[in-house]
């Protein structure tokens, strides 16, 4: 499924400009794929968030600043406090 949404993501509209890139949403992916089941919405997420971090790898290559744009997180977890559960 995740492989499909990243496909159809990638047809999601011909994107011209850095701009257009940056508004794609989770929502617009959900949209273009006439909705998703509930227990596969993170994957318009993870398709919106690999959009961002290309984007992102992009500025950085090119020297340039995207505006709008925030480093990606490099993993799921990345800043959540770490908190210890007690049992």
């Amino acid at each position: 499924m995740t492989k499909l949404i990243l496909s159809k993501t990638a047809n999601l509209k011909h994107l011209e400009t850095i701009e257009e890139a940056m508004e794609v949403t989770n929502k617009a992916v959900m949209e273009a794929l006439d909705g998703l089941p509930p227990v596969k919405i993170h994957c318009s997420l993870l398709a919106e968030e690999a959009i961002h971090a290309a984007l992102w790898d992009y500025a950085e290559k090119h020297h340039i600043k995207i505006e709008g744009l925030s480093k990606p997180k490099s993993d799921i977890h990345e800043g959540e406090e770490d908190t210890e559960e007690e049992y």
